[in-house]
């Protein structure tokens, strides 16, 4: 299938894995991208830009595909070493970078100067068309049904996608609520060139997370997310559990005076304890509503084979038998 982000990103499927704590490591990058689609490695989860540098060395070493980077550019007093970051990525030949949360502007000369192409992911409209305003080759527009930060607008990717082609100029992939070759079409339909995922990857034999993930999102419907930290207009979606019950009663009792140290021991350094030592209720934690779509564990390969196959299905098949073609 050939989209403006398959000729974009020199890929074969139209499909991004998204950025995600503690799981986009060497290993799900590069199944990725060996299955035809865009790996990304996350790059904050490396502690330090010589740790990237080396992760990135690694998924080199799995796949001779093209994979990305995601660096979030968080709003933090104590800001993480950027420019080291960058320079691992350049240094490491990579030419894709998807960026998330602040704005990446003073960066942006850097990685175009290297040859990479920057896709941002945006919850807004406005935020999409700013990164396009900065030189943004790409966005990720993430709709309200997403894992993590869904913004604070609540607009659905079925309104969302669709005014984001009204928009745009640059090319843009949906992110929220993708699993499937439904997605796929759907997403192509409303607009977008592509999908990205994230929670449906981690569902995979490859995500390097613990096997109790895995299970709690194929055991999860679409009904078992909370929405937490809205107070704090940081909100985030996260799968439910006992510790995001404490939150939420947290958040319900404290109203207009809560603040994040409220809540610190449900959020803080929470990733390692759930994805690697697979203790479910340390905390909350990241996951989308597309978790109601997720039923097994497959290989990336056979996920993303029978996501093209089905599209291809929906789109020759039944679409084309609608149209009488």
């Amino acid at each position: 299938m050939k989209t403006k982000i398959t000729e974009m990103f020199g890929i074969q499927h139209p499909i991004i894995q998204g950025g995600m704590h503690f799981v986009g490591f060497a290993e799900l990058a590069a199944a990725v991208s060996n299955a035809g689609g865009l790996g990304l490695i996350t790059g904050l989860t490396q502690r330090t830009p010589e740790l990237l540098a080396n992760e990135i060395r690694r998924c080199r070493e799995m796949t001779d595909k093209p994979f990305g980077v995601n660096l979030t550019f968080l709003p933090t007093v104590s800001s993480p070493d950027y420019p080291g970051y960058i320079k691992a990525i350049i240094d490491g030949g990579v030419k894709a970078v998807e960026t998330a949360g602040n704005n990446p502007q003073k960066w942006m000369p850097m990685l175009h100067e290297a040859g990479i192409k920057v896709i941002h992911k945006c919850t807004s409209v406005r935020h999409a068309l700013k990164a396009e305003a900065i030189g943004c080759d790409a966005v990720s527009v993430d709709g309200f049904e997403c894992g993590g930060h869904p913004g604070e607008d609540d607009v659905p990717n079925f309104i969302l996608l669709p005014r984001a082609a009204e928009s745009l100029k640059i090319p843009f992939v949906a992110s929220g609520g993708m699993a499937d070759g439904r997605s796929l079409v759907a997403a192509l339909a409303l607009g977008a060139e592509g999908m990205n995922m994230g929670t449906r990857f981690i569902a995979t034999k490859e995500a390097p997370v613990h096997e109790n993930v895995k299970l709690a999102i194929v055991a999860a419907s679409e009904l078992d997310t909370r929405l937490v930290m809205r107070p704090l207009r940081n909100t985030e979606r996260v799968l439910r559990n006992a510790a995001v019950d404490r939150l939420l009663e947290k958040e319900q009792t404290l109203g207009a005076n809560l603040k994040f140290e409220d809540i610190i021991e449900e959020v803080a350094g929470v990733y390692p304890k759930i994805m690697i030592d697979g203790t479910m209720e340390a905390g909350a934690w990241s996951c989308g509503m597309v978790a109601g779509l997720i039923h097994d564990i497959p290989s990336v390969k056979e996920l993303i084979d029978r996501i093209m196959a089905e599209a291809d299905g929906i789109i020759r098949q039944r679409l084309a038998g609608m149209a009488g073609v």
